[in-house]
């Protein structure tokens, strides 16, 4: 058994953990259906805290609302192909069969709504379609999931999970049924999808590193046939899942009626917790992000001054994380901004500032970061980050540091969703970055002391 069967043995040991530290057992009749949320390419269950919010301020019971981490979340270059650190189809399908069992366990449900962004619709099409999954889902919701490919060219990597002309995604397109549908039958399918601001269904392919060359895939690339599809104007890749108005449809589609609200309702009492998770494998030096738990890592939590990032006072929250990688319990005041501080070896100090958090939140995961060779010489590196969207331009209203636009993002298709700077003048000083209204303030920590910044949105 190799190092990374080994991790992804204990890491699907860590999520039964998970389940049970934020899940109740059922007491009554059960009303709400079990929904499990499922990250993209490269990504973490954080990304859909937003999502659960929504969920929980429409009268969704937090303890029916699942996100999954996937211990290895990048697709293999050629899915037949071991890689360090990434997964194949059948892997991530597995991993998503065992996350469902347990949900069922847990919530006594007899099926599951299934809610995937990008990659994660990948894994929802194969477990249903492959692993059993259509006895145990009610419906399937995809996010601007690439069903026909990012591109579709059978002589450019075919083994790539990604290309629509090779094996994976034309076994899960072959027609079924007397109508000869893509989905697979006696599950209800719905596909969210831009009019044509998604990065990876466009018919030029810039995003992909080949510039006016053709993807032979279109705008409509997400949908399915036998699927609802649904088109949102303007939203970006990430937004087909994790934005108000990605929310409303899915909402509607579960229930049959649209939600109350597209807000977030407060809750007074606020108790954050997450994993912390690095890249490559553990202290190993690697590319790679994971979401396997970071070991010999410290977790501080301050609070800090909204307007300009200075901490108030002492650390309010301090912790060195077990082997489950958690790092909280955390009580939070839903009025306040604060700085989460990773020391951990091999990583450079990471700081992480974060505008209010309005509700509670189980998967408030942090990832440590290295210091970048090409940053060094700066006196200190700040980048503002969007998880859940890309920013755009001219659509969204952004600044750093004073600038607006800040440089780097490239006007047209959404497709950038970070912006970092290089402090010249001083570190040690207030930086803000804004996003549509919301506003992060953080302190330039020294490049010199092997301090990285970041300002990360909920949005």
């Amino acid at each position: 058994m190799n190092i990374f069967r080994r991790r992804l043995i204990l890491a699907i040991a860590i999520s039964a953990a998970l389940l049970t530290a934020c899940a109740h057992a059922p007491t009554g009749t059960v009303s709400y259906s079990p929904v499990v949320f499922v990250h993209g390419n490269g990504d973490t269950a954080a990304l859909w805290h937003t999502t659960a919010w929504r969920f929980e301020s429409n009268g969704w019971p937090r303890e029916r609302l699942y996100a999954i981490d996937v211990p290895y979340p990048l697709a293999r270059d050629t899915d037949t192909k071991p890689q360090d650190g990434r997964t194949s189809t059948t892997e991530h399908m597995q991993y998503l069969s065992a996350e469902v069992d347990k949900v069922l366990k847990t919530t006594g449900a007899n099926h599951v709504v299934l809610f995937g962004n990008s990659r994660g619709g990948n894994a929802i099409r194969n477990y249903i379609a492959n692993g059993g999954g259509a006895a145990k889902v009610s419906h399937a919701i995809l996010g601007g999931t690439p069903n026909h490919g990012v591109r579709a060219d059978i002589n450019n990597n075919p083994g790539n999970e990604f290309n629509g002309a090779g094996p994976f995604l034309t076994g899960l397109n072959a027609p079924k049924g007397p109508n000869g549908d893509e989905v697979t039958p006696g599950v209800k399918w719905m596909t969210i999808r831009s009019d044509n601001n998604d990065k990876y269904a466009q018919p030029d392919g810039v995003w992909l590193g080949a510039k006016g060359k053709p993807t032979n895939v279109t705008f409509e690339g997400p949908e399915l046939k036998g699927a609802e599809n649904v088109v949102i104007a303007d939203i970006d890749h990430r937004e087909t899942s994790f934005s108000p108005k990605a929310f409303e449809q899915a909402y509607r589609f579960i229930t049959g009626k649209s939600p109350a609200t597209l807000t977030v309702v407060p809750e007074d009492l606020i108790m954050l917790d997450g994993k912390v998770s690095g890249r490559g494998l553990n202290n190993v030096q690697g590319n790679y992000p994971t979401n396997l738990p970071l070991v010999g890592v410290t977790v501080e939590v301050y609070a800090t001054n909204a307007a300009t990032g200075e901490r108030l006072g002492a650390a309010v929250h301090r912790k060195t994380p077990g082997a489950d990688g958690l790092w909280g319990p955390f009580r939070a005041d839903n009025k306040a901004t604060y700085e989460f501080v990773i020391a951990a070896p091999g990583y450079a100090v990471t700081h992480i500032y974060r505008s209010p958090f309005a509700r509670s939140s189980s998967i408030i995961n942090l990832r440590a970061e290295r210091l970048a060779d090409a940053d060094k010489d700066a006196l200190s590196v700040v980048t503002l980050t969007r998880p859940r969207g890309y920013f755009g331009l001219p659509r969204n209203k952004i600044s750093l540091n004073g600038k607006s636009p800040p440089a780097g993002i490239p006007p047209g298709v959404a497709g950038v969703s970070t912006v970092k700077i290089k402090v010249a003048d001083a570190a040690g000083r207030s930086v803000v970055g804004e996003f549509n209204g919301e506003r992060i303030a953080g302190i330039a920590w020294p490049v010199a002391e092997n301090h990285v910044v970041v300002l990360e949105l909920h949005q």
